[in-house]
């Protein structure tokens, strides 16, 4: 499975990585969405996760 992503994301994500020390960028990326997924995996209902991910900040 593959996700894409622009040019410049990308870029700021393999300078992130490296810099943190991790094997890669796709590693980087699968730990970030982990850790994001498991705020979120108590919520109940699918409008309790809309809930959360306005109060994140990831959506309006």
């Amino acid at each position: 499975m593959s996700i894409k992503l622009n040019k410049d994301l990308w870029a700021k994500v393999k300078k992130v990585a490296m810099a943190a020390g991790y094997s890669s960028p796709e590693e980087f990326v699968e730990h970030v969405l982990e850790r994001e997924i498991a705020k979120l995996e108590d919520a109940q209902t699918d409008q309790e996760i809309v809930n959360r991910l306005k109060g994140l900040g990831y959506i309006d």
